[in-house]
């Protein structure tokens, strides 16, 4: 049974859900995705910026990269994540990314209420271009409690 504040340590779940879990605040990283979870979380709000890109087009910037997703396998990552959750594997200097406090390996939990710890890729892409200002949720290796 997966309790409150349980942590995945990196083992193989089994079948029988036999699962090797440790007392930790922590459990956004190793998290499975569609199971619920409680962790600590830190709440960002970035307002993008616009520019010109190199067609001559007028955007809006955020200033970070993403890597995961629930139909990417985490062994094939360039970054060693646990899971197949929505981390932020690039941080532009001086970005609205890096203004916002976002960080390299951030595990996006939540943007403007919606679940990021069930989304494909391409969508958690499409939906992070979308909006100009985002109400993020992330999870942060180094935040204990």
């Amino acid at each position: 049974m997966i309790r409150v504040n349980d942590k995945y340590l990196g083992r193989e779940w089994s079948n029988s859900y036999d699962l090797h879990l440790v007392n930790d605040k922590m459990s956004a990283y190793g998290h499975i995705a569609g199971l619920p979870i409680e962790c600590l979380s830190i709440a960002v709000e970035l307002h993008k910026e616009e520019f010109v890109d190199e067609n001559g087009q007028q955007v809006l910037r955020v200033g970070f990269k993403i890597g995961g997703g629930i139909d990417q396998d985490p062994s094939r990552a360039h970054y060693p994540y646990p899971d197949s959750g929505i981390y932020i594997t690039q941080i532009e200097p001086d970005s609205p990314a890096e203004r916002a406090g976002l960080r390299q390996h951030d595990k996006i939990l939540r943007v403007n209420g919606n679940d990021f710890t069930m989304v494909t890729h391409e969508k958690a892409v499409r939906y992070i271009k979308k909006y100009p200002v985002l109400h993020m949720l992330v999870a942060r290796k180094d935040v204990s409690g």
